[in-house]
């Protein structure tokens, strides 16, 4: 195989299947806890909170589902391709996590174009990530850091329209990631891709509470 198609350390059996466990769990609570999620959506909020609800959890699943897959498959053409989604995905859901929250002061101009810039910077990373495969893999994980932790700029007004717990629900699962960043670099170290996916799985779920605080807290809809 060319050396184009370089996945890093091969991973053996015993880290794959502690890796698809991780992932197993991680899908499982994701698809209850987005069903339950754009089910409450739906009976109480209005039909921007149900938009910002699905987007949300159409990129939750589509994230976990993609990487799910990608890990588990044999060192081929096919995950070469895949591999190209996966990290595609990652784009999608930090841009995705983030919309349910500023959707809510898109009538104030830099939250608006905080929304706007997330998503544009999704669909650049999502381009690099498609036309350059197997390249820029560092600076696109530079480019994760600063998507997840670009909401500081915004940080005072958007806490304005968000209840304090949410607030810290979204710090606490950005640092939870930022941490995980160790073990995905730390390619030396045994079940370290398990590791690394646990923390994801974390951090999603701090930021789904986040998210679901935002819905069943908040006095207002958008």
């Amino acid at each position: 195989m060319s050396e184009l198609f370089n996945f890093g350390r091969k991973y053996d059996f015993n880290e794959i299947v502690a890796d698809g466990i991780v992932h197993g769990i991680g899908i499982v609570l994701a698809l209850i806890g987005v069903t339950a999620l754009i089910f409450y959506a739906t009976l109480w909020a209005s039909l921007g909170e149900i938009a910002a609800a699905w987007v949300y959890g159409l990129g939750l699943l589509l994230c976990l589902s993609i990487s799910f897959t990608y890990n588990i498959w044999p060192h081929s053409r096919t995950k070469w391709i895949l591999r190209r989604l996966d990290h595609s995905a990652i784009f999608i859901l930090i841009a995705a996590t983030y919309t349910p929250f500023l959707v809510r002061g898109t009538h104030d101009p830099l939250i608006l174009f905080m929304l706007v810039a997330i998503w544009l910077t999704a669909i650049g990373g999502i381009t690099l990530k498609c036309l350059f495969p197997g390249r820029y893999d560092r600076l696109a994980i530079l480019l994760y850091l600063a998507m997840g932790w670009s909401g500081v700029i915004v940080a005072v007004p958007i806490s304005q329209y968000l209840p304090t717990i949410t607030v810290w629900l979204i710090v606490a699962g950005g640092i939870i990631y930022s941490l995980g960043v160790i073990f995905h670099v730390w390619e030396r170290l045994r079940f370290q891709n398990a590791i690394w996916h646990a923390f994801v799985v974390a951090a999603s779920a701090v930021h789904y509470g986040a998210v679901i605080t935002s819905f069943s807290l908040s006095g207002t809809g958008f």
